[in-house]
């Protein structure tokens, strides 16, 4: 009976203990993924981090996934967005998880195209305003022949 009773102890620890150990090495994948998506966060622009954080997608994943390196170039970016987009819809044999990823890397190059030209509107705002000579001549030079001012 003593021997039985001690057979159940032992596999009784065993099963907690495998369990407990099953458990820390899902803790410890979770932290090492929250890490890898700091570290993502912080390799963007920390303000940008909010935009990586709500598609789930970093920049350069989104460019990567886009192939374009470039982002003020948009007709390249659209031509590939395009391109992958309708490569990979359902009804040609692609797959709607890839089409969502390209949907969402043009998703996020969007945001930051659109948090670039919000910060050289408020940087425009912010300097000063050219002195009436050199606004004349700045009027002066674009100008094209024929055209008549208003």
């Amino acid at each position: 009976m003593a021997r039985y009773l001690a057979q159940i102890i032992i596999l009784g620890a065993q099963l907690v203990g495998r369990a407990l150990v099953k458990t820390m090495r899902q803790e410890l994948q979770a932290f090492e993924d929250a890490a890898r998506l700091q570290e993502s966060l912080k390799a963007n622009d920390p303000s940008s981090g909010r935009s990586a954080v709500a598609t789930g997608m970093t920049l350069a994943e989104a460019q990567q996934i886009l192939n374009v390196s470039d982002l003020t170039d948009r007709q390249t970016i659209d031509t590939h967005y395009e391109h992958l987009f309708r490569v990979n819809d359902k009804g040609t044999g692609g797959t709607f998880y890839i089409q969502s990823k390209v949907f969402r890397a043009k998703e996020r190059i969007d945001q930051e195209l659109e948090r670039m030209e919000l910060l050289v509107k408020t940087d425009a705002s912010h300097s000063f305003p050219p002195s009436p000579s050199e606004s004349a001549q700045f009027q002066c030079q674009n100008k094209e022949p024929g055209h008549k001012s208003r």
